[in-house]
């Protein structure tokens, strides 16, 4: 059964940084792709950035491109995203999520399973 937990969102001023993680279990976690996703209220989910298994190769969203940076560490199960200059449209539930296929094919919905709960960001001054 696949698991994903996600940590490490909050309260952050416009410009500022966050770093989030997502604990993975229930699955072999170095042989797949894997995305960061969100979603804000009243808005459909955004897919904002996917890496591949070995962690060599990524793709952003031009939402994010140049601003956030997707990474891995295969040993500890841990996926993380460092998000950096964030404003207030980065604010949303962010969630990581399981490609089912490739880094290259994980950007809708029924590309990937998102099984876990999310973390809050929230930008304001």
């Amino acid at each position: 059964q696949v698991q994903l937990v996600e940590s490490g969102g909050g309260l952050v001023e416009p410009g500022g940084s966050l770093r989030l993680s997502c604990v993975a279990s229930g699955f072999p976690f170095g042989r797949y792709a894997m995305s960061w996703v969100r979603q804000s209220p009243g808005e459909g989910v955004e897919w904002i950035t996917s890496i591949n298994s070995a962690g060599t190769s990524t793709k952003d969203a031009a939402s994010v491109r140049g601003r956030f940076t997707i990474s891995r560490d295969n040993a500890q199960n841990t996926l993380y995203l460092q998000m950096d200059s964030l404003n207030p449209d980065d604010a949303a539930v962010y969630y990581c999520a399981q490609c089912l296929l490739d880094a290259w094919t994980c950007d809708r919905p029924q590309d990937y399973v998102r099984p876990g709960q999310g973390t809050q960001v929230t930008v304001s001054s």
